[in-house]
């Protein structure tokens, strides 16, 4: 009987491990005050907060290059190599951004992605070299992928 108390409390510690383990996977690495929720960007400027939609931000944007693609004779992949730059089209400097990617970037490999940092779940932002953009200015980074297909990104999170 003692026994099998110790295997259910050692099941029951597994469990609660596990959970925090998951709980802790699912948060962003950034606070938004108003808990913006999926499909929307978190835009804090001058210490003021606003949801917005995805694709409704004009101080803030992406532009996507493709520069090329081939085939590797090795293994009959596609690749595609792209450049991504962040354009500040507002007044103030950017000091943080937070850009989300799902499946769509599959990189050729852990060195194809250059000039810009990867967090966890699936979450880009700014080197350390790279403290900020300046209002009018723009960063660009880059990186190969499997395929042709332009891969989704979506701004999770600016601060100005």
């Amino acid at each position: 009987m003692k026994s099998i108390v110790l295997i259910l409390l050692g099941l029951l510690l597994t469990i609660a491990f596990v959970a925090a383990q998951e709980e802790d996977r699912g948060r962003p690495p950034y606070q938004c005050p108003k808990n913006c929720g999926g499909g929307h960007t978190c835009h804090i400027k001058n210490n003021d907060c606003h949801c917005r939609k995805f694709g409704d931000i004009n101080d803030i944007k992406l532009e996507y290059c493709r520069l090329n693609s081939w085939v590797d004779g090795a293994c009959g992949k596609t690749y595609t190599q792209w450049d991504i730059k962040i354009v500040n089209c507002g007044d103030c400097d950017l000091h943080e951004i937070y850009i989300g990617y799902d499946y769509t970037l599959r990189l050729r490999d852990s060195s194809s992605i250059w000039n810009i940092a990867r967090l966890p779940y699936g979450v880009l932002t700014l080197p350390s070299y790279q403290t900020s953009i300046n209002a009018g200015a723009s960063y660009t980074f880059g990186f190969i992928i499997e395929g042709t297909q332009k891969p989704n990104l979506d701004i999770l999170y600016v601060r100005f």
